[in-house]
């Protein structure tokens, strides 16, 4: 997967001003406000940085927390994962390994199969529709 580099400037104008928050400054969306978390259509959610395909809506589910869940990325090699200590709490962010968007969180209180919960911005995603 080729790397996407570009400088901040140049995010700026290709980004609306949330997803650049989101993204590149790595802000939060208010829970219950973003247009995916309650999207249930079939298709995929992609970067919206750089296209890079990270969930599929057959992984998608209602986590109750106002934010796009999901149990599962496309493929382990989609995202990366460091620690996040921001806020004074122990969190794992994750980011898109191809332009190193941030994208969320990810928790260990998902449902099976794997027991994580994907916790993502609606402003990091594009979503493709099935079809």
């Amino acid at each position: 997967m080729d790397k996407v580099t570009k400088t901040e400037q140049e995010w700026r104008e290709a980004l609306p001003p949330e997803s650049f928050a989101i993204t590149r400054m790595c802000s939060t969306e208010r829970p219950f406000s973003g247009k995916y978390w309650d999207l249930h259509d079939h298709g995929s959610y992609r970067c919206i940085c750089c296209g890079a395909s990270l969930f599929d809506s057959g992984t998608k589910f209602d986590s109750g927390t106002g934010w796009p869940s999901f149990w599962q990325p496309v493929n382990s090699g989609v995202i990366e994962e460091r620690p996040d200590g921001s806020y004074g709490m122990q969190r794992t962010e994750i980011t898109c390994r191809r332009c190193g968007a941030h994208l969320g969180h990810v928790f260990e209180d998902g449902p099976p199969p794997t027991g994580l919960r994907y916790c993502l911005n609606s402003g990091a995603l594009d979503f493709v529709p099935e079809g």
